[in-house]
């Protein structure tokens, strides 16, 4: 006799996901550790920084004291999990310091259009954010 699964003996999971306030609650200092590390290795300024996780200068300038006591929104996960998501694969990619100079290189890629990766990034938003994470993982085949 075989046995069967009813629908209340399939496991569920409680998955995390940004749109939640307590994952996001959660996970925001990690993020946010993470975020200011990679602003560093990549030299970026204060502008930069502030585009690419969606908060104005003045709000980046208090993220980076660690005076900033509230979670990110949804949208700045997105971003900042983008951001290291592409530092991570470089990472992986890259051997030497050109994991942390390429962000800044200008880049003939079809994406990038002659832009650097931060350039692209700060202009695209989101969309290009997640793009450039899945560019980088499918050069270092990843994908």
């Amino acid at each position: 006799m075989e046995a069967t699964l009813s629908a209340t003996d399939v496991p569920t999971f409680d998955l995390q996901t940004f749109a939640r306030a307590e994952d996001r609650a959660r996970l925001s200092a990690v993020a946010m550790r993470g975020f200011r590390n990679l602003c560093r290795h990549w030299g970026l300024s204060n502008a930069e920084a502030a585009a690419l996780l969606g908060v104005s200068e003045s709000t980046w300038d208090r993220i980076k004291r660690g005076s900033w006591g509230q979670p990110l929104s949804q949208d700045q996960m997105t971003r900042a999990s983008a951001a290291i998501g592409v530092y991570k694969g470089l990472h992986l990619l890259f051997a030497d310091g050109m994991a942390d100079r390429w962000p800044r290189l200008a880049n003939n890629g079809p994406i990038f259009g002659r832009r650097s990766p931060v350039e692209a990034m700060v202009e695209g938003g989101i969309p290009m954010m997640l793009e450039t994470r899945r560019y980088v993982d499918a050069v270092r085949g990843g994908l």
